[in-house]
């Protein structure tokens, strides 16, 4: 399908929802006197608050979901209801009830235990994939991850949603991701609210998220709320457990090369609650015994602490804290390095009435990474560091039952050391380079409703306003038209010089066709001020990050996306087939042989221009009795023109992949014996490759061919896993369980790498050498819970 053809497809279903929109919007609704039904949704076992949890009217065929903090709102002429009250895994509560006046009502709902939901994407009603307007959003909770094979046994999130379509990892392993041909810093990675600048531990290997401490994950591909910003791509908005608040319970694991271990329970019984959760890999501690005096002093390892504090004030106020701490070490005799993560939240959830919900966040996120060698003569320690401080506002006004309202406001303050490098010790060469510290300040104001217009109409629309603020002390340098330097100008400490705003629109909406079938279109325009330097199409510790500014303009986007969405067999089988179109300007490339380390005329190695990327996607989930899992196809392209890059003609992007298979099984064989498969297929990535070598001021240095012309081989692999729990014993609170896993069952020799060594009998000529990974990676974890 063209390019030229899929826009037209596109506006086509757009045209023809925005007529049925008028058109039913022109009829009139009457007018009633309302009482409104108000209160928590909680898990009855820890009283953990569940989000997306339905509350459906029966008699009038319509409801509600629980918000982000498990409140939900929902307003009805006086009278008696039956009204149902699900969510996903747990058992529906069905209550009568006389609804004359206002009314609070909390629900406790039981898991069921024996369920064998546990790979589907789930936790909302069997039709939702039908009717709600949102569309390209995936949501996982932390038992929709552990049946699926990981590697090393560690199960990951990550690693689950670069397995629907869509989404592909930047490298074999990898944390890093490209959604929809985007680059790896377009997508937003939050934990409880706070920024996660390196979502990656081990190199990419493994992410940051302790799946014991994960109550919930959304990730928005394209219809992004307008109540978040900054990035042009994704959001991924992790949120950790709440902690119990009823009883201490205990659950972690033994694996192959790391542990963890999560307690959680209540301070004040059903009042004030904690979690505490930690990770450790331990493959150094069996150093010191070894016999190679090398290996004693190395040190490899990374380890990560969640914290999270809630406690109810009453039921109209609620405190949240939770914080993270995660770090990477590697060491040998000759070089270090280590970075990390660090992250705080601080949130205050108020109900104002029954309409009326409020959450103010102040939130704190750093990552900083740290660089040395210890060789004599060039022994020397580099430092980087990023910081961010951010206070945020956001209100729910439930105004009726078919107006959902929501607004707010954020600010964030950006200061970005892209690095100091100095020598250690009085033998160094090294002399101290220094690039000075950038700050901006980051804004956005938003408002947005979700609607019901009628029976088969629901529409999400929104207006965000961002910007951003540079803000001194800084030497800004300006550059001729051969990008070099030619000017300074100093601003002094304070001084705001420089500032970019503008207009988000957001808008998304489904039509139902029938109780299983649904067309959904979305638009979406977002702006990126803060962008990501890297030599590398997977992000690395050492990349630099910086902000817009004079020589820089914020990347801007505009996604155009439709669709189709059918069930099948009692909704336990879900499909559908979606349309992307994406236009961005002012994107962000760089020359060749970027020098992007400890520069700090670095915007003079950028190059801008504008790329577009355009795709299908294909998926279908299935829920069956003892099967589960989805099976998903991307065809898509990935283009981007630069008027100095491959003399001004397009080029592929370095993530864009032609085809992308992925396929995730799981099949309960009995209440104790479990089996899981994924098996993935994606295109190689583009790169560009030397096509020849040339004698340049004394030295040798490649030709290279067109801007990523080449391609890696294609990637494929199988994974399996084998789980057997343990058998329960009446009156015993322990459980465990064994999970076998073979990462990369046939062992597929996946390139994970290409470089190219110098002949040494002919220095003009260059062989490839491919660097390959993890072939047959097999593990065994032992799962417990108390």
């Amino acid at each position: 399908m063209s390019k030229n053809k899929m826009q037209k497809n596109i506006i086509l279903i757009i045209i023809i929802q925005l007529i049925l929109l008028l058109d039913t919007y022109a009829k009139p609704e009457k007018l009633n006197d309302k009482v409104v039904l108000s209160g928590y949704i909680k898990d009855a076992s820890n009283g953990e608050l569940l989000i997306g949890a339905n509350i459906y009217f029966k008699e009038l065929k319509t409801g509600t979901i629980s918000n982000l903090y498990g409140f939900y709102s929902f307003s009805v002429d006086p009278g008696v209801y039956e009204v149902d009250f699900a969510y996903m895994g747990y058992k529906t509560i069905s209550k009568q009830l006389k609804i004359t006046q206002d009314m609070d009502l909390d629900i406790e709902l039981e898991e069921e235990t024996e369920s064998i939901q546990e790979v589907v994407v789930l936790s909302k009603k069997p039709d939702a994939n039908v009717r709600d307007p949102q569309m390209s959003v995936q949501k996982l909770q932390s038992k929709d991850v552990k049946a699926v094979p990981a590697l090393m046994g560690e199960v990951d999130v990550i690693k689950v949603l670069q397995l629907m379509p869509g989404v592909q990892a930047t490298s074999e392993g990898s944390s890093g991701f490209s959604v929809r041909g985007g680059n790896p810093d377009q997508n937003l990675v939050l934990l409880d609210e706070a920024i996660v600048y390196n979502a990656g531990h081990m190199l990419g290997f493994f992410s940051v998220f302790n799946n014991d401490a994960i109550k919930d994950v959304k990730l928005y591909k394209g219809d992004i709320p307008a109540s978040s910003g900054g990035r042009l791509s994704s959001l991924v908005d992790v949120r950790m457990n709440d902690g119990n608040n009823k009883k201490i319970e205990g659950k972690g694991g033994i694996g192959l090369i790391s542990s963890r271990l999560t307690l959680e329970g209540p301070i004040i019984k059903n009042k004030t609650s904690f979690i505490v959760s930690g990770r450790r890999t331990y493959a150094d501690l069996f150093l010191p015994i070894v016999t190679d005096e090398e290996a004693q002093d190395s040190r490899l390892h990374f380890y990560d602490l969640n914290i999270k504090l809630k406690h109810v004030i009453n039921n109209h106020n609620r405190l949240y804290f939770s914080t993270y701490m995660g770090r990477d070490v590697f060491k040998d005799v000759n070089s270090q390095i280590d970075y990390g993560n660090q992250t705080f939240t601080l949130r205050w959830n108020h109900v104002y009435n029954p309409k009326l919900f409020s959450n103010l966040t102040f939130v704190g996120s750093k990552y900083d990474y740290e660089l040395g060698t210890s060789e004599e003569t060039s022994e020397f320690t580099w430092k980087s560091r990023l910081r961010d401080f951010s206070l945020k506002l956001d209100y729910n006004y439930y105004l009726n039952p078919n107006n959902t309202i929501s607004f707010g406001f954020q600010s964030i303050s950006h200061r970005i050391n892209p690095g100091t490098a100095q020598g250690k010790g009085e033998e160094s060469m090294f002399s101290k380079v220094e690039v000075p510290d950038s700050r901006g300040l980051e804004h956005g104001v938003y408002i947005a409703n979700s609607q019901k217009i009628g029976a088969r109409l629901n529409v999400r629309y929104g207006l965000r306003f961002s910007g951003l603020q540079n803000v001194g002390e800084v030497t800004v340098y300006e550059f001729d038209e051969n990008y070099e330097a030619i000017n300074e100008l100093h601003y002094k400490s304070g001084d705001i010089f420089n500032s970019y705003w503008g207009w988000e629109p957001r808008i998304s909406m489904s039509y139902i066709l029938n109780p299983t079938t649904s067309i959904k279109s979305s638009y979406s325009k977002t702006r990126q001020y803060i962008h990501l330097a890297s030599n590398s199409t997977s992000t690395t510790p050492l990349d630099v990050w910086f902000m817009s500014s004079p020589n820089v303009k914020p990347q801007i986007c505009d996604q155009f996306s439709a669709g189709l969405f059918r069930n099948f067999a009692d909704h336990t089988i879900e499909s559908s087939i979606e349309l992307f179109y994406k236009d961005m300007k002012n994107t962000i490339d760089f020359k060749d042989h970027p020098d992007l380390l400890l520069n700090d005329k670095m915007e003079g190695e950028i190059r801008t221009g504008k790329s577009w990327a355009y795709g299908a996607e294909f998926l279908i989930k299935f829920n069956l009795e003892k099967f589960n899992g989805w099976v998903g196809y991307t065809w898509s392209k990935s283009w981007r023109k630069i008027p100095e890059i491959n003399e001004g003609r397009k080029y592929l992007s370095p993530y864009s992949h032609d085809h992308d298979i992925s396929l995730v099984l799981n099949h309960k064989i009995n209440n104790r014996y479990q089996v899981g498969l994924n098996w993935v297929y994606f295109t190689g990535s583009p790169y560009t490759a030397p096509n020849g070598r040339m004698f340049v001021g004394g030295d040798i240095v490649p030709i290279y061919s067109a801007r990523n012309e080449e391609r890696m081989p294609d990637y494929h692999r199988m994974d399996v896993s084998f789980t057997i729990k343990n058998k329960k014993k009446e009156g015993r609170r322990w459980e465990g369980e064994w999970n076998f896993s073979v990462y990369n069952l046939y062992g597929r020799k996946n390139a994970w790498s290409i470089f190219f060594e110098q002949d040494d009998k002919d220095p003009y000529k260059a062989t490839a050498q491919k660097t390959y990974l993890f072939q047959f990676v097999p593990s065994v974890t032992y799962n417990f819970k108390f």
